[in-house]
């Protein structure tokens, strides 16, 4: 008889609830073209560390486009994107600039407020 009341009760109080109304405003999202191209950021290539003329040790994420990588100066650092005009040009961002490759056994880096350096890997 319990069972029964509590049943009862649940009903009730579901039928008691308000019904709210959702209106679909200017949110809409548009429809999917074919002629749309989607663009993927570039993927990571290589991972190296180099070991520059200062000692110190600089860790470099070669991206699948040759157009960029990510420059962090210890493993666990927030990364820099360094970017190029053209392929083979040198990566920069503010203080920044690197040249050469992941193919490459040395780079030449410059960050800011220091002399361009050679690291090798």
């Amino acid at each position: 008889m319990k069972n029964l009341l509590l049943i009862v009760a649940a009903s009730a109080a579901l039928v008691a609830c308000e019904k709210e109304t959702i209106v679909q405003g200017d949110n809409e999202p548009v429809a999917a073209s074919k002629d749309v191209k989607v663009v993927l950021p570039p993927s990571i290539t290589a991972t190296k560390t180099y070991r520059c003329k200062d000692n110190s040790l600089v860790n470099i994420d070669w991206l699948s486009d040759n157009l960029s990588a990510n420059f962090r100066g210890e493993k666990e650092s927030t990364p820099v994107r360094l970017t190029a005009a053209a392929a083979g040009a040198p990566m920069t961002a503010e203080g920044y600039s690197l040249t050469g490759d992941a193919k490459t056994p040395s780079i030449t880096i410059t960050l800011p407020g220091k002399d361009a350096q050679i690291c090798k890997a």
